[in-house]
């Protein structure tokens, strides 16, 4: 998968976003592919995630999920970073930050059980983390199905690269998550499985053709 995987990143090497980022860049519905800091493959910068959405125009709101919205449990990549960043550092807070506090009742339910105050301060530092680290390449995909499984393909062919690794400070090393770990990429879900065809690249190629 070498070439073909050299070839989207070439393909995504164009013009990245980096945080603070305007809406007006971002098209409603499409996919982003995120870069990672000191991270390199192809002679580029090393795709570590490639990500979409599944309602209408919301791929705006789905970055600033990632980026602004401190909440582990409405952004999976965050909760990844998160992840990460206490295990690095032996930080037994790693077992709360597993839990889901999406429902008002799992609030209640673990009120006394979690340290809100150090839940916020991971946040931040989560927040801090991938607004240093991280840039994005967006493109548009208006049909759902279609950004589903160009997603999809974009992310097996990358995870199925025998050139594309991980450098040895990359903080996915330290995720609880062997897949992460094992992959190079934020990604658990999408790994090993269809890769692109030269119809796809050229459809991809197509998609971004007037960036």
């Amino acid at each position: 998968m070498s070439s073909e995987c050299e070839k989207l990143h070439k393909i995504f090497s164009g013009k990245k976003i980096n945080f603070p980022f305007n809406d007006k860049e971002i098209p409603g519905n499409g996919i982003y592919v995120l870069f990672e800091k000191g991270e390199e493959a192809h002679g580029t910068n090393r795709i570590v995630r490639i990500g979409t959405h599944t309602g209408k125009n919301q791929l705006p709101s789905r970055l600033k999920q990632h980026f602004l919205n401190e909440n582990k449990d409405r952004s999976i990549f965050r909760k990844n970073i998160g992840r990460a960043l206490l295990n690095k550092n032996k930080d037994a807070f790693l077992s709360k930050w597993e839990i889901d506090l999406t429902t008002s009742q799992a609030k209640k339910d673990f009120s006394e059980k979690i340290d809100f105050e150090k839940l916020k301060k991971t946040e931040k530092e989560v927040s801090d983390y991938i607004q240093k680290n991280f840039i994005f390449f967006v493109f548009p995909v208006e049909d759902k199905e279609k950004r589903l499984e160009i997603e999809s393909k974009i992310i097996s062919t990358i995870s199925l690269c025998k050139e594309c690794k991980p450098s040895e400070n990359w903080l996915g090393l330290f995720s609880p998550k062997e897949k992460i770990r094992k992959s190079g990429l934020w990604l658990v879900n999408e790994l090993y499985k269809n890769v692109v065809s030269e119809k796809d690249i050229e459809e991809i190629e197509n998609l971004i053709k007037n960036l």
